[in-house]
């Protein structure tokens, strides 16, 4: 079995255990619609610093509309 040479250090332990945080995500609120969202992240609704960014309503072809009233 392996043994060590000598004793790690303080700094040298902080080094390697400097990752095994527990990370909890930094969540933002937008000012227009009031949604959590990630920072530097758009919302859910497609909004991003009070703006719409990606308009996210769903797109309904002429077809579509003409099977389901058929």
């Amino acid at each position: 079995m392996a043994v060590q040479k000598s004793r790690k250090s303080r700094a040298r332990r902080g080094m390697r255990r400097s990752h095994d945080r527990v990370w909890t995500p930094t969540l933002s609120t937008d000012p227009t619609t009031g949604e959590s969202h990630y920072r530097h992240h758009m919302t859910a609704t497609g909004f991003y610093k009070g703006r719409q960014v990606v308009d996210l309503t769903p797109v309904v072809e002429e077809d579509e509309e003409e099977t389901a009233q058929g």
